[in-house]
């Protein structure tokens, strides 16, 4: 008889796509991974001398449940300056991550049988916490026809009097859309309407390319009361193996997500704080010599991606995705991923794994490997588009 907890067996099993099958591979090839969203990028200097400094001045004991003080003034004060979202240094919280933000925020406001709906393509590592917390997960598309657009007469139909919740991921994962005011506005109005919480997951926030703007949807009209908006240090400040980050939102929300991790963890590593908080008020020229390179090097796989028989990929306006079009080549994604995988070594993530709206699509990270890497990986690539057409 087993003993596990049902909330253990009957959730869905924690899904890694192509990485789990690339690990099967390690050791026998070469393989370019371009399927994880980690940053190939150095933590800056100054941030992790930060930490050094903070442990030998003895930052190594217990400290504030909601993250060091100083660092939530300088995070409140960001998020008034940069994200338009009027916060006290009390309404927020520093977390292990966003996964762990994202958790807690699920757990704090997610009662048994209440429908939280994605929007698809999803980030599929929400599912998990959805039903961890006994919520039931619900699936409403984006508008494919307009690029992966916010059209809310495609997400009305699936609110139920059941539904509590609108998880929204902007810069998008993994379509690489940034959606705009108007999108926000859209899905803010649905929210009211229906007096909907929507938790926000803004991890990609500052890689903007172009002229795209980030809008946090919590800034609009209506929606600071409303919104659980999540972010983290992972990817802007290449520090994913820091597990950092926060949230924000209404006071009697965050009081809830307090009570999860400080039962969860108590607090977030007390000395690596320090580099947070580096990151947050000082030089900010890394952070924009990174950005560049991710520029560069989105412009340089899509560019290669078009040159490919049966492939379509327009410029992702944010994050490190690139999300071509291969419905061309008459093969599912999927195959088109285990393909990659076998003849060539290169591990891409097929668009069905982010639900059904992604089939006939790849999603290709472009910030996860060298210059070099990515160059060989891409010529790997066109090899095989080209020889799948021949």
């Amino acid at each position: 008889m087993s003993r596990l907890a049902k909330r253990i067996t009957e959730s869905s099993p924690k899904n890694y796509g192509m990485f789990s099958k690339a690990m099967a591979m390690a050791g026998t090839r070469d393989l370019i991974h371009l399927e994880l969203g980690q940053p190939v990028h150095d933590t800056p200097t100054h941030i992790k001398e930060a930490v050094v400094d903070a442990l030998h001045a003895g930052h190594v004991h217990y400290s504030d449940l909601r993250g060091n003080a100083e660092l939530r003034t300088a995070l409140a004060s960001k998020l008034q300056r940069e994200n338009a979202i009027d916060v006290t240094p009390d309404q927020v919280l520093v977390t292990n991550g966003l996964t762990q933000a994202s958790f807690a925020a699920l757990f704090a406001t997610i009662n048994p049988g209440d429908e939280v709906i994605l929007l698809e393509p999803f980030y599929p590592q929400h599912i998990g916490k959805i039903e961890l917390a006994g919520g039931v997960v619900v699936r409403a598309p984006l508008d494919r026809a307009n690029g992966y657009s916010i059209n809310p007469d495609m997400i009305a139909p699936h609110i139920t009097p059941r539904t509590r919740a609108i998880i929204l991921v902007n810069p998008c994962n993994p379509t690489g859309r940034v959606y705009s005011r108007e999108e926000l506005s859209a899905l803010a109005d649905l929210a009211i309407r229906h007096d909907l919480l929507v938790i926000s997951d803004e991890v990609y926030e500052q890689i903007l390319f172009d002229d795209a703007s980030h809008t946090s949807i919590a800034s609009l009209p209506g929606m600071a009361e409303r919104t659980i908006t999540l972010f983290a240090f992972t990817k802007a400040y290449a520090m994913d193996g820091w597990r950092l980050g926060y949230a924000c939102g209404p006071t009697d929300l965050m009081a809830g997500l307090l009570t999860v991790t400080s039962n969860e963890v108590t607090h977030v590593n007390t000395f690596i704080q320090y580099g947070a908080l580096a990151a947050v008020t000082g030089d900010k020229g890394p952070l924009q010599g990174m950005l560049a390179e991710d520029r560069r090097r989105r412009d340089q796989v899509v560019h290669a991606l078009n040159q490919c028989p049966g492939v379509t990929c327009p410029l992702p306006q944010g994050a490190i995705y690139a999300f071509p079009d291969i419905s061309g080549t008459g093969r599912r994604a999927q195959d088109i991923a285990d393909a990659l995988l076998e003849r060539e070594g290169v591990v891409v993530e097929a668009g069905s794994f982010y639900g059904p709206a992604g089939e006939g699509h790849l999603r290709v990270c472009f910030g996860a490997e060298s210059a070099d890497r990515l160059t060989t990986a891409l010529e790997r690539m066109r090899h095989f588009f080209n020889t799948l057409a021949s």
